[in-house]
């Protein structure tokens, strides 16, 4: 197999959103993105015929081929050794782990390769792998099928990590993730495949509209993070499926006359110190939510940007509503592990009944 030259996009019909759930709008920019450009591959366990676990690659084998969406034996150190030697080679791979749990027997692979061969090569061999990752719980899947890696991934030099919230932020997201030339990890919210809600997808009747090419329906470009819910009174600070959670308490709240900002982080690493900074000096309080262990969670660097950044503004220590520090745990333990929303309610409470001593 050797690299093609990348293809012409399709030319674009009039925009108009659709309703697609978020596993659609992945299919959908999969679908797309190998459309455009023959380099693109997908790749991965069941990914070809079966269409996936989650079927987020249903029907890519049968519309692009069989030898440009194909399965991979049951090796995860395999699957990713080969992603890295064909985007060696000129491809652009996007490979799939069933679950997050099974990417750990590709650790050496993803931090020895994947995140230093840019590095090592002086810039001669860029990485565009995007290695799609199904994450975090709220499945009641069995041990290992339900885990919370962002910290992991964003600690290693070299890979940007991202996770969408909602049906637009996984078409966007993945898009331009998959057209980068540095690797990506894209955390889906595997709780929220079946989340359905509009989504605007690329074409010159979008531009038309003021929509930018591979840009969210409400306008934000897919660098960064995003407001989701503006807000006066706090902060939430969130990613993948906890943003939706986030909105929720956020109604909850303000039935109580508390005001609350939703901000979708989106890209973990790097993350958008600007907008989080911007957000924190409106509202002057923050509570960072996520699902991981509390001890070195991503939460922690979010709290310590917000204290460089926002220290003369707070009027409250940041507070952080995340997992436990015990393994992510199976079954129906699940509901005692992932912060729900009372949780989160008292940790805004926390945070607007402190008083500085």
């Amino acid at each position: 197999m050797t690299p093609a030259t990348s293809a012409s996009p399709t030319d674009a019909v009039p925009a108009e959103a659709r309703n697609l759930s978020l596993q659609g709008a992945l299919n959908l920019a999969l679908d797309e993105l190998l459309a455009e450009d023959e380099n693109v591959l997908a790749l991965g366990e069941d990914v070809g015929t079966l269409g996936g676990v989650f079927r987020v690659t249903n029907g890519l084998a049968a519309a692009h081929g069989s030898d440009r969406v194909f399965d991979t034996p049951l090796a995860e150190s395999g699957i990713l050794g080969m992603s890295i030697g064909l985007a060696m080679a000129g491809f652009r791979p996007v490979p799939e782990v069933q679950f997050d749990g099974f990417s750990y027997p590709a650790m050496n692979q993803i931090v020895t390769q994947l995140g230093r061969m840019h590095y090592r090569s002086r810039g001669a061999l860029p990485m565009p792998v995007t290695l799609r990752v199904p994450s975090f719980g709220g499945i009641r899947a069995p041990e290992m099928h339900g885990e919370s890696l962002e910290a992991v991934f964003a600690h290693v030099p070299g890979l940007k990590v991202v996770s969408p919230a909602d049906p637009q932020q996984a078409y966007t997201l993945l898009k331009t993730a998959v057209r980068m030339n540095d690797p990506v990890i894209f955390m889906e919210p595997k709780s929220r495949y079946w989340q359905r809600g509009p989504v605007v997808t690329e074409s010159e009747g979008a531009e038309s509209e003021g929509i930018k090419p591979a840009d969210s329906a409400d306008g934000a470009t897919p660098w960064g993070a995003r407001i989701a819910r503006e807000g006066r009174h706090l902060t939430l600070v969130a990613w993948g499926a906890m943003v939706a959670r986030c909105l929720q308490v956020a109604e909850l709240a303000a039935e109580d006359g508390v005001d609350i900002e939703v901000l979708d982080l989106r890209w973990l690493k790097p993350i958008d110190a600007d907008t989080l900074a911007a957000s924190i000096s409106k509202t002057r309080r923050a509570v960072v939510v996520h699902e991981a262990p509390l001890t070195a969670g991503l939460g922690a660097e979010v709290a310590q940007l917000i204290t460089e950044r926002c220290f003369g503004t707070l009027k409250a220590p940041v507070e952080r509503v995340t997992g436990f520090d015990v393994p992510y745990p199976s079954g129906d333990l699940e509901d005692e592990y992932v912060p729900n929303v009372d949780r989160i309610l008292f940790g805004i409470q926390r945070v607007l009944e402190y008083q500085r001593g």
